[in-house]
Formats: C-alpha cells, structure tokens, sequence
C-alpha cells in the first residue's frame, strides 16, 4: 500500500479499469482529488447514469438507452445488409467512414480458444436466428484483422454461406500515407487481394 484509506481504494478502483496501470491509476487519482468538487460530481453522475440507463439493444446487441438502438429504429436504414463487427465501439469506426447504411450485429468479442472463448459465448446463435427469412442478402464481417478476428470471420462464413445469404469480409490492407517498405507481408498481401479497378 503506498497510501492511505480512501485515496489508495481509489487508486485500486482506477486500477482495475482496462488499460490504467499503476501510475496512470496514482495520476488519475491525484487529478481528482484536486478538481473542483462539481465536476468530481458530474464524473460519478455519468458513470452512475450510463450504469442505469443503458442497455443492449435486442435486435442487434449495440449499447442503447430503450429497446431498439439508433441503427435499428432507423428506418432508413437498409436492412437487407447486417455487418457483424466484435464489440460496440466498432460501429462508432464503420459510421465514420459514412460509407454504410445497413444494420449490424455485436457480436460481444471474438473466438479466442487461448482466452477460453468458443463460439458459444458469442452472439452467433442470434445473428443466425436473424439470417432466417429472405429478408438479410449480404452479411459483412468486419472483424479485427488480427488472428481471432480472422477466425471468427472464417467460422461465421462456413455457417451463412450454406444459408443462401452473401458473406463478405472487409479489405485489409496499407494505410493511406503509409510506405510499401515498411510494411509487413501479411498486410502487403491483403492489400494486393483486395485490390480494385481504379
């Protein structure tokens, strides 16, 4: 224990959030401890509210404050196309880019047998269910291009393709800016995959 009471079972709380080591925890701490009293306050507000009012959405396993998230209630939305991404900061990701106006599915991680997650802790069996019907055509999987993701998309499209439905993956590959020299095989070899018509 490096302090005392109160301001070491801060520390510790600060501590168990993801990514927040020691020092960043004793940082943080001391931060608040010398912020006005106000914004102390409005901080455990949010958090408190956020714990109470948020929920996940029934259709498509996003954060949301009722029922149905913004994407699903949307209307204008096509939902012929669902893209299946790990976790809901993801979505915030694909927004961005304003290039997607179907729905998506959270799938609540990734498999990852050396982490003890198998596809049954996965929201797969729910993405299924919604692949019932003429309804869905494409299924995009945009898994983090890393070893899960990869296995995770691998796993999904062995069980839709059967289904008639159409399953893509998003294109890896170079960022814009960055050099060929520097860049590793695997990823100089998805960018040539997927490459396009220009």
């Amino acid at each position: 224990m490096l302090f005392e009471g109160p301001v070491q079972d801060l520390i510790e709380a600060l501590r168990r959030l993801p990514g927040i080591g020691v020092k960043s925890a004793q940082r943080l701490a001391f931060y608040l401890l010398k912020t006005e009293d106000d914004e102390v306050r409005a901080l455990a507000d949010a958090i408190i509210a956020a714990k109470e009012k948020v929920a996940i959405c029934r259709t498509c396993y996003n954060v949301s404050e009722g029922e149905h998230c913004n994407y699903c209630r949307d209307p204008r939305r096509d939902p012929s196309m669902v893209c299946v991404v790990e976790e809901p900061p993801d979505i915030v990701a694909v927004e961005r880019t304003q290039e997607f106006r179907g729905r998506y599915h959270v799938l609540g991680g990734h498999i990852s047998p050396m982490d003890g997650i198998g596809p049954d802790d996965l929201r797969i069996k729910e993405l299924l269910a919604r692949l019932q019907g003429d309804e869905v055509r494409e299924v995009i999987v945009a898994t983090n291009p890393n070893v899960e993701g990869e296995a995770t998309a691998i796993y999904l499209a062995n069980l839709i393709k059967p289904l008639g439905v159409r399953v893509t993956r998003i294109a890896s590959g170079l960022p814009v800016g960055g050099d060929l020299e520097y860049a590793d095989e695997v990823t100089l070899g998805r960018a040539l995959e997927g490459r396009r018509d220009i």
